[in-house]
């Protein structure tokens, strides 16, 4: 089944040229519903959490959750899709260079519940932030290429704290019908890239199906809601 799209490749560059060219049909303009149906389940009566954004774009989730006293760190390759971010959401905002990544900006507001990361995903580490209390990975393992999942889990492991609750969104669908982004990603690959080092729950199942997939050519399309953990070292 990951056939299909195992070769597709979309460079960092195409992404952030999208942003450029306004093509972001991937961006939502209110709170995720999967988010909010499973912020009990993700925050597990912890207060001021650390949530990660892989790849976050200008995502409302991001100032809701800071809304709600938590914190959130974002990394993402396009500079407009951040400055896009503080300035729909009316949030002052300063600009400085990472030492650690070449090339690197971090982001942050004023009350510094929110810092974002314009660079390589691959290039951040726990390092450079610490790691986090959850993660919220809505258009993230789905969007990179199928060829780096490994190394992404890796990465992600790697940036989850012992209590880390990572609330993962996949989507299910024909390949053989859409070369993606976003790509398929099957439940059983979820189980493979972090089931040895983790439990993993289906949270929630639902049918995602709307005109917008019919125009890539799909007929069927699952959006599915993942409870991700690290097990407890023997």
């Amino acid at each position: 089944m990951l056939a299909p799209q195992a070769d597709r490749v979309m460079e960092l560059s195409e992404w952030d040229q999208r942003w450029r060219e306004n093509k972001i049909g991937f961006h939502q303009q209110e709170v995720h519903r999967m988010l909010q149906t499973n912020y009990d389940t993700v925050v597990n009566g912890r207060s001021r959490v650390r949530f990660f954004f892989p790849l976050c774009g200008k995502a409302v989730d991001m100032k809701w959750l800071a809304d709600q006293g938590h914190s959130v760190v974002g990394v993402e390759i396009s500079e407009m899709a951040i400055r896009q971010f503080f300035q729909e959401n009316n949030m002052t905002y300063s600009e400085e260079a990472v030492p650690s990544v070449p090339g690197a900006k971090l982001f942050q507001n004023s009350e510094k519940n929110v810092s974002l990361y314009q660079c390589d995903l691959f290039s951040f580490s726990s390092s450079v932030a610490g790691q986090f209390g959850a993660i919220w990975d809505r258009g993230s393992l789905v969007a990179i290429n199928p060829r780096d999942r490994e190394r992404y889990a890796a990465l992600i492991l790697s940036l989850m704290a012992p209590d880390c609750r990572y609330l993962l969104d996949t989507l299910l669908y024909n390949p053989d019908m859409y070369k993606g982004p976003p790509f398929f990603v099957p439940d059983e690959q979820v189980q493979s890239l972090f089931g040895s080092r983790c439990n993993v729950e289906l949270l929630q199942s639902v049918d995602a199906f709307t005109d917008r997939q019919r125009a890539w050519g799909l007929d069927s399309l699952t959006e599915n809601v993942h409870l991700v953990t690290l097990k407890a070292p023997n």
